[in-house]
This record gives structure tokens, C-alpha cells and sequence, in this order.
């Protein structure tokens, strides 16, 4: 129990997850993404670990789901670049051709 005591709970870093988590979601990662999954499994076991007094396995899990989560938006965020380069180039292509018949 001594360890508890010098360990403070890990409040701000589990709203930091949620936060992550939620802008996750909001670029539109979802559920069916492991990152996300892996990071909402993990904030719920850093609640656990919270609920049952073990802060340091609560701040260690809150961090990993934090780091998952914008694992997870990075990836989705990364995903709509290629999208929009990919139709970019093909617009880009279509007026050159259209240039190059005038």
C-alpha cells in the first residue's frame, strides 16, 4: 500500500485518454479499427486499475490507450490524405488532357 501513497491517481491522464478517444471517433475512426479498439479496452482497464487503487498499472494503461487512440486518428487522417492526393491527381490528369485536346 505504501506504493499507492506516493503514486498520485491518474485523473489528468485519463481525461487526456477520453479526449484522445473521442477525437479519434470524430475524424471517424472506428470501432472495427484494431488502434481504437486496443485503446478503448485499455482505458477501460486503466479505470479498473484506478477503481481498485493500483495508479501506477492506471496511469501506464491510461497512457497506452492515449497513445493508441491517436495511433488510430493518425492512421484515419492519413487514410483521407492519400484519398484526396489520389483524386487530386486524377482531376489534375483529366485537365491535361482536356488541355492537351484544345
Amino acid at each position: 500500500m505504501g506504493g499507492c501513497a506516493s503514486d498520485p491517481a491518474p485523473h489528468e491522464q485519463l481525461r487526456l485518454s477520453e479526449k484522445a478517444l473521442e477525437q479519434a471517433r470524430a475524424v471517424g475512426a472506428g470501432e472495427e479499427q484494431a488502434e481504437l479498439a486496443l485503446a478503448q479496452g485499455k482505458f477501460e482497464q486503466a479505470g479498473a486499475a484506478l477503481a481498485a487503487g493500483r495508479h501506477k498499472e492506471a496511469r501506464m494503461l491510461a497512457e497506452q490507450a492515449e497513445l493508441d487512440a491517436r495511433l488510430a486518428e493518425a492512421q484515419v487522417l492519413t487514410r483521407k490524405g492519400r484519398k484526396q492526393t489520389t483524386e487530386l491527381e486524377q482531376q489534375i490528369g483529366a485537365l491535361r488532357q482536356q488541355l492537351g485536346e484544345l
